[in-house]
């Protein structure tokens, strides 16, 4: 996949569902947030990301400290502020490199880690801005199942810590199922607990709680902008195994 001209593509038709929309519309998905909130989030992020990148760091950075981390007043000025941070990142990384080691919240990655990063994290968030909206939210599949990868392995790294439960106990599997055409292997996923940790394969298998249905809708599902009983996915098995699954895995 091309997450360089996915991430952009996924900027602009998130900056989309801004024009002409209220931006005192509250985000239902974000509580406490309206779609300003919403933007300079999404924005912020991207330039934060970017300041890291170009810096090379090695060491969190407070994105308040972040460089043009607000958006203009005017709105069409805010739109170009949203794709500008977009962009900037995808400069850091092109003359930074790849491979370049820097700073991220699961430790050192290459610095093309940060635009697959924001790649997902705006897609997500396009879905909250077409929620408050009323506005359409597509995506396609393949872009779908690849977020809910990079989602599982971050979970891997993150569930567990800080004394917090395993969003699993032993014993029970929780199976995904994307089934859009094309995707093969890429759209399964199979999930446990192994050593006290989460482990995850894109093995076939059935599980203490399974999930078929579209990649998109499993996506929304498993960060919880959508109830599996409003999408057409089918729930088999332990409702109470993805419920548990929900409630200690934030998006």
């Amino acid at each position: 996949m091309d997450y360089a001209a996915a991430f952009l593509d996924e900027n602009r038709a998130f900056a989309e569902l801004f024009r002409d929309a209220d931006a005192s519309t509250p985000v239902p998905t974000c509580p406490g947030w309206t779609l300003t909130q919403l933007l300079r989030h999404v924005g912020r992020g991207d330039r934060w990301a970017a300041q890291i990148v170009r810096d090379r760091l090695d060491d969190y950075l407070d994105p308040r400290a972040v460089e043009g981390g607000k958006p203009p007043p005017d709105p069409a000025d805010a739109i170009s502020w949203l794709h500008g941070g977009a962009q900037r990142l995808i400069d850091a990384v092109e003359l930074a490199g790849v491979e370049t080691p820097v700073w991220t919240f699961l430790g050192s990655r290459p610095a093309n880690w940060w635009i697959r990063r924001r790649l997902h994290e705006t897609a997500v968030h396009r879905a909250d801005a077409a929620i408050a909206t009323g506005g359409e939210f597509t995506l396609d599949a393949h872009v779908a199942a690849d977020a809910i990868t990079e989602w599982l392995e971050r979970v891997a790294i993150q569930a567990g810590s800080e004394g917090r439960p395993l969003p699993l106990a032993d014993g029970d599997t929780l199976h995904l199922h994307a089934d859009d055409p094309g995707l093969g292997d890429a759209g399964e996923w199979t999930i446990g607990v192994d050593g006290g940790a989460i482990t995850w394969s894109h093995a076939h298998g059935k599980g203490s709680a399974a999930l078929r249905g579209g990649a998109t809708e499993l996506l929304l599902a498993a960060a919880g902008r959508v109830r599996v009983a409003d999408t057409g996915i089918a729930l088999f098995g332990d409702d109470a195994v993805w419920q548990s699954w929900l409630d200690r895995t934030p998006f």
